[in-house]
Protein backbone atom coordinates (compact mmCIF):
# COMPACT_ATOMS: atom_id res chain seq x y z
CA UNK A 1 0.00 0.00 0.00
CA UNK A 2 1.27 3.37 -1.21
CA UNK A 3 1.10 6.19 1.42
CA UNK A 4 0.48 9.72 0.53
CA UNK A 5 2.27 12.83 1.41
CA UNK A 6 0.50 15.53 3.19
CA UNK A 7 -0.06 18.59 1.12
CA UNK A 8 -1.42 21.60 3.25
CA UNK A 9 -4.07 23.59 2.09
CA UNK A 10 -2.51 27.03 1.79
CA UNK A 11 -4.82 29.91 2.00
CA UNK A 12 -6.01 31.71 -0.95
CA UNK A 13 -4.47 35.02 -0.30
CA UNK A 14 -1.09 33.50 -0.16
CA UNK A 15 -1.87 31.99 -3.34
CA UNK A 16 -2.66 35.44 -4.83
CA UNK A 17 0.11 36.76 -3.11
CA UNK A 18 2.93 34.11 -4.80
CA UNK A 19 1.16 34.86 -8.01
CA UNK A 20 1.24 38.69 -7.99
CA UNK A 21 5.00 38.00 -6.86
CA UNK A 22 5.78 36.23 -9.99
CA UNK A 23 4.04 38.48 -12.48
CA UNK A 24 6.05 41.38 -11.51
CA UNK A 25 9.54 40.26 -10.56
CA UNK A 26 9.09 37.49 -13.72
CA UNK A 27 11.23 39.95 -15.84
CA UNK A 28 14.02 39.58 -13.10
CA UNK A 29 14.69 36.34 -13.88
CA UNK A 30 16.05 34.31 -16.61
CA UNK A 31 12.70 32.03 -16.82
CA UNK A 32 9.30 31.16 -15.28
CA UNK A 33 11.57 28.36 -13.61
CA UNK A 34 14.00 30.39 -11.53
CA UNK A 35 11.43 33.05 -10.71
CA UNK A 36 9.32 29.83 -9.63
CA UNK A 37 12.82 28.57 -7.49
CA UNK A 38 13.48 32.13 -6.56
CA UNK A 39 9.95 33.31 -4.96
CA UNK A 40 9.09 30.37 -3.63
CA UNK A 41 10.95 30.19 -0.45
CA UNK A 42 10.40 33.15 0.59
CA UNK A 43 6.07 32.22 0.67
CA UNK A 44 7.61 29.27 2.47
CA UNK A 45 6.08 26.46 -0.37
CA UNK A 46 7.29 24.48 -3.45
CA UNK A 47 8.45 26.18 -6.31
CA UNK A 48 5.94 23.55 -8.31
CA UNK A 49 3.08 24.37 -6.09
CA UNK A 50 4.12 27.96 -7.20
CA UNK A 51 3.73 27.35 -11.15
CA UNK A 52 0.82 25.61 -10.63
CA UNK A 53 -0.88 28.49 -8.73
CA UNK A 54 0.05 30.77 -11.57
CA UNK A 55 -0.88 28.70 -14.29
CA UNK A 56 -4.06 28.26 -13.28
CA UNK A 57 -4.13 31.67 -12.66
CA UNK A 58 -3.23 32.39 -16.65
CA UNK A 59 -6.20 30.08 -16.84
CA UNK A 60 -8.79 31.84 -15.14
CA UNK A 61 -7.65 35.06 -16.84
CA UNK A 62 -8.07 33.20 -20.25
CA UNK A 63 -4.81 33.68 -21.02
CA UNK A 64 -4.02 29.82 -21.34
CA UNK A 65 -6.32 26.71 -22.40
CA UNK A 66 -7.55 24.79 -19.68
CA UNK A 67 -10.24 24.94 -17.53
CA UNK A 68 -10.72 27.49 -15.26
CA UNK A 69 -11.22 27.42 -11.59
CA UNK A 70 -15.59 27.77 -11.75
CA UNK A 71 -15.51 25.20 -14.16
CA UNK A 72 -13.27 22.63 -12.68
CA UNK A 73 -15.66 23.28 -9.27
CA UNK A 74 -18.78 22.77 -11.49
CA UNK A 75 -17.30 19.74 -12.34
CA UNK A 76 -16.83 18.12 -9.57
CA UNK A 77 -20.26 19.40 -7.95
CA UNK A 78 -21.90 16.95 -11.02
CA UNK A 79 -19.64 14.22 -10.00
CA UNK A 80 -20.73 14.00 -7.08
CA UNK A 81 -24.50 14.85 -7.69
CA UNK A 82 -24.20 12.02 -10.21
CA UNK A 83 -22.64 9.64 -7.75
CA UNK A 84 -25.47 10.43 -5.03
CA UNK A 85 -28.18 10.04 -8.11
CA UNK A 86 -26.28 6.24 -8.73
CA UNK A 87 -26.49 5.57 -5.10
CA UNK A 88 -30.19 6.15 -4.68
CA UNK A 89 -30.67 4.36 -7.86
CA UNK A 90 -28.75 1.44 -6.37
CA UNK A 91 -31.12 1.54 -3.18
CA UNK A 92 -34.32 1.72 -5.48
CA UNK A 93 -33.41 -1.12 -7.13
CA UNK A 94 -32.55 -3.27 -4.19
CA UNK A 95 -35.84 -2.42 -2.47
CA UNK A 96 -38.04 -3.22 -5.59
CA UNK A 97 -35.72 -6.65 -6.18
CA UNK A 98 -36.83 -6.92 -2.49
CA UNK A 99 -40.61 -5.78 -2.44
CA UNK A 100 -41.11 -8.34 -5.52
CA UNK A 101 -39.87 -11.24 -4.05
CA UNK A 102 -42.09 -10.51 -0.84
CA UNK A 103 -45.31 -9.61 -2.74
CA UNK A 104 -44.44 -12.95 -4.92
CA UNK A 105 -44.18 -15.12 -1.38
CA UNK A 106 -47.81 -14.32 -0.77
Amino acid sequence: MTTRRFTPAYPAELRERGVRLVRENRADYSSDSAAYRAIAPKLGVSPDSLRVWCQQAERDAGQRAGLTSAEKDRIKDLERENRELRTANEILKKASAYFAAAELDR
